[in-house]
């Protein structure tokens, strides 16, 4: 399929969290819109962002890597702020009974019970699938399953987005078990050889990191979903910026900055966009100079 118009995809600064809007646009126009995850912060979140700055009432594709509270923190504002989601892409397991006995051990917040609940519910076959409705905008998904791991981290559902040749990658919290269970399939190892841009594990933390992964990923850039450097683990920049420079010594070049760049931080950068066109050449622009 020939692709047509862009794909425009932007990674918000939801500090530790994680919060990012897809769709693709043609002629100007924003079609279907997308979400991953659905972190906010004091001082913005997409629900509000949604009703408010895009005036859209319904969220059509809502894609949560990790069922833990960062990565979901403004899902019950999706429902008090009356936005329909229409479509819901997680990993399948747990089912929701087994799903709600992990969470209990670190509490249930509203958040958490309203993704027990739809994990329950939406279950019903997707009348308008994303693969077929975004245009030309794809989606892959890879995980674990239950009981081969029982942790929400390594439960996490990795995604694939890819439109004109692009890929990105999302991992969720992947920690270095998860990321070797995936690493059995090889379907998953391929599409690891295509992706141009890599979401760091964890939010860039040294446990959401495996070596193992960049025999096959040669990303262009990382971007680290992230907020001030609080513990050790958290400095992984260089050893990123390293496995960038490996295959990618000038990395990527910021339209903001003019600058070349091989890890990208929404702690310094604020929202990371990238725009892809119906050639698969994309430009990447920044809230901030980084």
């Amino acid at each position: 399929m020939v692709s047509k118009g862009k794909m425009v995809l932007r990674i918000w600064d939801v500090e530790h969290g994680a919060c990012a809007m897809l769709t693709h646009q043609l002629n100007g126009v924003d079609g279907r819109l997308a979400m991953i995850d659905s972190g906010d912060t004091s001082d913005w979140s997409p629900s509000s962002f949604i009703k408010s700055e895009l005036s859209r009432a319904q969220l059509d594709y809502l894609f949560i890597t990790n069922a833990d509270q960062d990565h979901m923190s403004d899902l019950q504002g999706l429902w008090d702020e009356s936005i329909k989601v229409k479509t819901l892409i997680r990993n399948p397991y747990p089912p929701a009974d087994e799903l709600r006995k992990i969470k209990a051990a670190g509490g249930l917040s509203i958040d958490i019970e309203r993704f027990l609940h739809i994990h329950a519910t939406y279950n019903q076959p997707v009348t308008e699938p994303f693969n077929d409705f975004m245009g030309g905008v794809t989606y892959k998904t890879f995980f674990n399953k239950f009981p081969d791991f029982t942790d929400t981290n390594n439960l996490s559902c990795a995604i694939f987005f890819e439109f004109a040749g692009f890929k990105i990658l999302f991992p969720g919290d992947l920690e270095e078990s998860g990321w070797q269970g995936l690493l059995q399939q090889s379907g998953f190892r391929n599409e690891l050889m295509e992706v141009d841009v890599l979401v760091a594990s964890h939010h860039g933390r040294e446990n959401g990191y495996c070596k193992d992964v960049f025999d096959y990923c040669q990303p262009k850039a990382v971007v680290m979903s992230d907020k001030a450097i609080v513990h050790t683990t958290q400095g992984m920049t260089q050893t990123y910026r390293q496995r960038v420079m490996d295959n990618w010594p000038d990395g990527v070049k910021v339209a903001t900055t003019k600058k070349k760049r091989h890890v990208l931080t929404t702690r310094k950068d604020g929202w990371i966009q990238f725009v892809v066109d119906a050639s698969g050449e994309f430009t990447i622009t920044t809230e901030y100079n980084g």
